[in-house]
């Protein structure tokens, strides 16, 4: 982002806090006077309670991003819609600071008529609210649907955001219920996202699909109540039973007319509740509420306390709750203040909470034994209880050993010992180095599993938390563990060991202390300078090592080769990571195993994964180590395309990064650039082989060596380190000829 788009945003943040200054300071000054909220303002509009802070009519609401228009929407119906978007508010909830509205569901449609695909897709940009991240996902219903969401807005690449995902069917038949990729996809959203784009892959259409039966075309894709799901599909449009359905992707859309539920957090202002309790405007105006932050931004919102119930945000708007009229006595019951006593009357004992009272037949005396012996009874059993406790769970814990396959890996440790260097760690360890699996020491979080940087004995090390494995295919999952602890490759992550004593296997790695080369390229706003012979060292030690996998005596095929999974060690060495969670050999995916902008294009044809779908990926890593371009940012979802369309025409100079272009590595970036277009051709076969691309790449690394200087710039920031061309250099190709030339030589 420019300074001039940093001070633009500065000021607009700014002018929000000021309009959200005065509008409370007016709401403050009307709460004086007594007519805020007062008897004039309605509260409902048709079946919908309208609380303040929200309302309806001048003094009536707190923000203006809380007022509401009751509409009537025919037939005298009358329903609420926020003022500023103009969309149907379903539901208000002071408890859980929510709002439930209606909005368009985006679709992409084949026009029979033109013979084209029209799409209709929606951006929605929210002030005082944000989309809730636990109660919504994005939700993508078709035959063969590709669809993203995101923020892309403005130049800091580092601030982008963007997921999506892949709808797929077949024989025309799709399964909403559940939905898991068959005709419908779901994915979640990150906290705190205020704006949303939603667009469609035009590589995927319903041009294709049969429509005989009057279904219609259309892919439709929308950000909604993921509670609300089943319900909708199901009820709407007669589509529960059975479980699988003809392609009914139109019936999604028209369940509310076009428009699905989505869940928005609200919060008040731009303070924590710390801040917000010493200014004028607090808006916890009854003295029985107390505030909470905002668990999705910036602000807070007010609750009434445990024991009263109402509005916090009028004054007197927490009243008490009288539990004597809701909770069952037995005895005397006496409400207080937010809570109540219920107490036996004099002269008689027992729990009158929950059961009646008994008249007291023994003396104090004998009241002391009992409860003396009441006393030890209750530590005997607490004591007997404590044992079983420890025997069912050390009972529970073995029984995952062997459910993981524990006793056949301690059969071949005991055999071929000697020849693997593998470790079987107790429970206890693994807890204690992790500080019991502590959210400050995940370092990273993948499609199986969680990793965690954790301390055994003195070693730093990484504990990566599989997901539940495949119970049918545990003899194949320890042969891999074997396979994976017997690889020793300088540039592959190495596994130490495992503990199966937990409900998911637990796999301790070498800790990779640098980062991955996604940080290394694009991470904000510490940007470093790394030179041609860095990028291609680093490709060269990465190609080495998938080589290595899909060559050993158990080939093994990586599935999700991307920036993200290539780590840096000591000295910015490569380690390719994130495998050994999964079962290897599971080639047949029914939903893509990896990233979408570096998934091989054929994979969607035949779901299959080979030794050339990682030869894909890797290209498009390779395409990103030349450019400095980020294949999953908006701009560039087309990035290999965009590659080949420039070496086509001869202007990919304009596409490369300007840190590694130099007149005397100009015979390098062409051959690289080749290999490039060998890597992701189509169809696969006409790829090459790993090792060939390995040996190429380490024939550029030697014709360029990085120098040790190279290596060194990588520890300084940016502004401590630049490169600045000198006199005779050229940091572009305006004096050099067309791509296409030197590739015809």
């Amino acid at each position: 982002m420019t300074s001039h788009s940093s001070a633009l945003v500065a000021g607009l943040v700014c002018l929000s806090a000021v309009v959200v200054v005065v509008a409370m300071s007016s709401w403050l000054a009307a709460a004086g006077e007594g007519s805020i909220g007062g008897a004039d303002c309605e509260t409902s509009c048709g079946s919908v309670h309208i609380p303040f802070p929200f309302g309806m009519g001048d003094h009536c609401w707190l923000l203006p991003d809380f007022e509401i228009m009751c509409k009537d929407t025919g037939n005298g119906v009358l329903k609420p819609f926020m003022a500023t978007a103009l969309v149907e508010i379903l539901n208000i909830s002071l408890e859980q600071g929510e709002v439930k509205v209606l909005h368009p569901i985006s679709s992409y449609c084949y026009d029979a008529a033109s013979g084209m695909m029209v799409p209709s897709e929606w951006s929605w940009s929210l002030g005082a609210y944000t989309f809730s991240s636990t109660a919504n996902k994005f939700t993508v219903v078709g035959c063969r649907a590709l669809a993203y969401i995101g923020d892309t807005r403005g130049n800091n690449v580092a601030a982008m955001y963007q997921t999506g995902c892949v709808a797929m069917c077949f024989d025309g038949k799709m399964s909403l219920n559940p939905c898991s990729g068959m005709g419908c996809c779901q994915t979640a959203i990150p906290k705190g996202l205020k704006y949303y784009h939603v667009w469609f892959n035009h590589r995927l259409n319903m041009s294709g699909i049969d429509d005989d039966g009057g279904l219609g075309r259309c892919s439709f894709a929308v950000l909604m109540d993921s509670s609300n799901f089943t319900s909708s599909t199901s009820s709407s449009n007669n589509i529960s039973s059975p479980e699988f359905i003809n392609n009914n992707s139109s019936a999604f859309n028209s369940s509310r007319g076009g428009k699905a539920p989505v869940v928005l957090d609200w919060s008040i202002g731009f303070d924590d509740c710390k801040t917000a309790v010493r200014n004028p405007d607090y808006a916890c105006r009854s003295i029985n509420s107390s505030c909470s932050d905002a668990t999705s931004g910036r602000g807070y919102t007010c609750k009434c306390n445990q024991g009263f119930h109402g509005n916090p945000y009028l004054p007197n708007g927490c009243q008490d709750i009288d539990e004597c009229q809701q909770y069952p006595c037995h005895g005397v019951c006496t409400n207080t203040n937010g809570s109540f006593t219920c107490d036996c009357p004099t002269g008689t004992r027992g729990n009158a909470s929950i059961g009646e009272c008994q008249k007291d037949h023994f003396p104090p005396r004998a009241q002391v034994a009992a409860g003396i012996l009441a006393g030890l009874l209750v530590a005997l059993i607490a004591f007997l209880s404590t044992e079983v406790f420890r025997q069912k769970a050390s009972k529970k814990r073995q029984g995952y050993f062997e459910q993981h396959g524990g006793r056949m890996l301690s059969r071949i440790l005991e055999t071929d010992g000697n020849n693997i260097a593998f470790t079987l760690y107790d429970r206890g360890d693994i807890v204690k180095a992790t500080r019991r699996f502590h959210k400050a020491n995940i370092v990273g979080e993948g499609a199986h599993g969680t990793v965690y940087k954790a301390t055994l004995g003195t070693d730093t090390v990484a504990v990566k938390r599989c997901k539940q494995i495949d119970k049918s295919r545990t003899d194949e999952f320890v042969q891999e563990l074997v396979v994976l602890c017997r690889v020793n490759h300088p540039n592959i992550v190495r596994l130490l060991g495992c503990c199966l004593h937990f409900e998911a296997p637990m796999l301790v790695y070498e800790f990779v202390p640098n980062g991955t080369l996604s940080d290394l390229l694009h991470s904000r706003p510490r940007r470093r300078v790394v030179t041609l012979p860095t990028r291609l060292r680093i490709a060269a030690e990465t190609a080495e090592a998938l080589k290595h996998l899909h060559t050993a005596r158990h080939p093994t095929l990586h599935g999700d080769v991307k920036p993200q999974n290539i780590l840096l060690g000591d000295g910015w060495v490569a380690k390719v990571s994130d495998f050994g969670c999964s079962t290897i050999n599971d080639n047949v995916q029914v939903v893509p195993k990896g990233t979408l902008a570096y998934l091989d294009p054929q994979f969607l044809q035949d779901f299959q994964i080979t030794e050339k779908t990682d030869v894909y990926s890797f290209g498009v890593v390779l395409i990103e180590l030349l450019t400095g371009k980020n294949p999953q940012a908006k701009e560039w979802k087309n990035l290999t395309t965009t590659f080949q369309d420039r070496m086509g025409n001869g202007t990919l100079g304009d596409l490369l990064d300007a840190d590694i272009v130099e007149e005397g590595s100009m015979g390098l970036l062409y051959a690289a650039a080749k290999l490039v277009s060998r890597c992701i051709a189509a169809p696969g076969k006409e790829r090459p082989a790993m090792g060939e691309v390995a040996v190429e790449l380490r024939q550029f690394s030697d014709e360029m060596p990085e120098s040790p200087e190279a290596r060194a710039a990588l520890e300084v920031e940016d502004g401590r380190y630049s490169y600045t061309a000198t006199e005779g250099e050229t940091t572009g190709f305006s004096n050099l000829p067309p791509l296409s030339t030197e590739l015809a030589r």
